[in-house]
């Protein structure tokens, strides 16, 4: 399988009416299942992806081992109607592991005004004139850019795939306290990366 850049879909993909049997198929060895399962998951994971990892390459290895992960790993999944936590655990695990891997740094401009919108200073920026959103916008990537992938893993789970704690507790395998303690301090850590940017 070939991950290109994705067409856009929904950004939100539940489980949909007939995935069940998808999985089901897809874990007994049913390539064409698989294919139905990932192909309209992909958009989704390659935002998560570039989100984490900051560049479009590296993001599309990611998905890709992602995939080939899943594929190879989907007899195992034991609960099928939570395959959209598991493949997403398993995209976070790969972006982190590419990124142990290659340990450099890309200078690439990530969704951050995506997560900027969905916090709760947005009314600020509806009210703001253009140059200011966009220099508040621009200071936000730069500061989105200076976070560890762990730190930005969990700020995209949460703002921009808008994931309940408890699914993101279980794609980062922590319980609900701890991610809601890990989510604070990210947003602390945000906060300072943003302060050090505006000055």
């Amino acid at each position: 399988m070939t991950i290109d850049r994705p067409a856009p879909v929904a950004a939100g993909v539940p489980v949909l009416v007939g995935d069940g049997a998808l999985v089901e198929r897809a874990a007994a060895g049913d390539a064409d299942a698989f294919d139905l399962l990932i192909r309209p998951r992909l958009d989704r994971l390659f935002r998560m992806a570039v989100a984490i990892t900051r560049n479009e390459s590296d993001a599309r290895d990611a998905v890709q081992e992602a995939c080939v992960s899943a594929w190879r790993e989907l007899p195992r999944l034991r609960n099928r109607e939570r395959f959209d936590s598991w493949i997403a655990q398993i995209l976070v695990n790969a972006c982190r592991g590419l990124l142990r891997r290659r340990r450099r740094v890309h200078v690439r401009e990530i969704p951050a005004d995506e997560i900027y919108a969905r916090a709760s200073t947005h009314e600020k920026l509806v009210t703001a004139d253009a140059a200011e959103v966009t220099g508040e916008v621009e200071a936000i990537t730069r500061a989105f850019a200076r976070l560890d992938a762990g730190t930005r893993s969990l700020l995209v789970l949460h703002y921009v795939e808008e994931r309940p704690l408890a699914e993101i507790g279980r794609i980062l395998g922590a319980p609900v306290g701890t991610i809601k303690w890990r989510l604070s301090r990210a947003r602390r850590v945000l906060d300072r990366a943003l302060e050090v940017e505006q000055r």
